[in-house]
């Protein structure tokens, strides 16, 4: 499926947060997936993942989530000055604030023409899992995939020592995809089971795929990258996303 792309900028508190939409080219009516980008903001890999989703028949919308801090456009490098960087970015980030921006997509989204009614979704890699998570608590979210979550087991996210998101994962309306890579430093072993002990207790629908790859193997750049384990995660969360919504046409 063909698609476009756009910039669109959404007043979220005090700040001007701009959004990467990429959707179906074709004129329809579409899920709308709020996609998260992992520290280093609208990388190329982020936008190419936005690509794919739009492609497969999702409206796309991808925000800058340091739009608080920093010009609207700014891409962090993939390098250890970016990764200081980028995680200093997020311990000056609240919870409330990133909660803000997700209510603030959604709603977005929810406006659009070519979003079908009541069918909303997301998706996110590393500090981008646990925001899917926190953005799944939205009772409009049917569908979430969290690509190696980073500290959702210790609570910690952004400036807060604990989001309390374990606490509230009983408040999950919809079915959620986790996928971890089995040497993951961070994402521990422990880390992983008590996550997955939470989601179970909660009696949440979900599934856990544990797959032979390191973090961040789905970013098409760089060393880590695993075609195959990423096309298999792609292959789950688009087989999520359709099974939630029906396939399109």
């Amino acid at each position: 499926m063909q698609i476009v792309t756009s910039d669109i900028e959404l007043h979220v508190d005090d700040s001007l947060m701009r959004v990467y939409v990429a959707s179906p080219k074709p004129t329809g009516r579409y899920p709308g997936v709020l996609l998260y980008s992992e520290i280093f903001q609208l990388t190329g890999p982020i936008l190419r993942a936005a690509h794919r989703l739009a492609g497969h028949g999702f409206v796309v919308a991808a925000p800058e989530i340091y739009h608080r801090a920093v010009p609207p456009g700014l891409v962090i490098g993939y390098d250890d000055i970016g990764r200081m960087y980028g995680n200093d970015l997020a311990k000056r980030t609240s919870v409330g604030a990133f909660d803000a921006d997700a209510k603030a997509t959604f709603d977005y989204l929810a406006t659009r023409a070519d979003v079908a009614p009541g069918q909303l979704a997301t998706m996110g890699f590393c500090i981008g899992g646990p925001l899917a998570l926190r953005a799944a608590l939205d009772p409009r979210c049917r569908a979430a995939a969290c690509a190696y979550p980073t500290g959702v087991h210790s609570g910690k996210l952004g400036k807060d020592a604990d989001a309390g998101t374990l606490k509230r994962l009983g408040e999950l309306k919809g079915e959620l995809l986790v996928v971890f890579g089995d040497v993951d430093p961070h994402v521990p072993v422990e880390g992983r089971r008590t996550l997955a002990a939470a989601l179970a207790a909660a009696g949440v629908r979900h599934t856990i795929l544990e797959l032979p790859g390191e973090h961040a193997f789905m970013r098409d750049e760089g060393a880590r990258y695993d075609s195959a384990m990423a096309d298999r995660v792609y292959a789950e969360t688009v087989a999520l996303f359709y099974r939630t919504f029906g396939p399109r046409t």
